[in-house]
């Protein structure tokens, strides 16, 4: 495949598919998710929806992170498409829809808006958090 070609693939081809399959509050979502392959593998793009107010994929190269962002501009889930500058030197690009991620240090808060399920975000806090707990 030659480099910079974004591939549509199945969803649960996607690396990643078994990690959202088992976070994601909503694992419906993956139903409507894009499978998307580039490089050496394929990312799974999750859309917005239920508790998911936004996602991301992250890029290694800027013709990549162009790629993929026009890959899933105009495509129903996936509003707002943007591509985000690194923030350091070395970092990657980050291709983002949805709504503006929530400025908090907050990983419970980060986790909700990601649609994350509320084990999910307990297991990578290492505690439990309640549900509906202001974090």
């Amino acid at each position: 495949m030659p480099a910079h070609v974004v591939t549509l693939v199945p969803p649960h081809e996607a690396l990643d598919y078994s990690y959202y399959l088992h976070r994601l509050a909503d694992p419906a979502l993956l139903r409507r998710s894009l499978g998307l392959h580039i490089h050496t593998g394929a990312a799974l793009a999750v859309p917005v929806g239920g508790s998911r107010r936004g996602g991301y994929l992250s890029s290694r190269c800027l013709r990549c992170g162009l790629r993929l962002r026009n890959a899933l501009k105009g495509r129903e889930g996936f509003p707002r498409v943007r591509l985000a500058w690194p923030l350091y030197p070395g970092t990657r690009h980050l291709v983002r829809w949805g709504e503006r991620v929530p400025a908090s240090w907050n990983a419970a808060v980060i986790g909700r808006f990601y649609g994350y399920s509320q084990s999910a975000i307990a297991a990578y806090l290492g505690a439990p958090v309640p549900a509906g707990a202001a974090v």
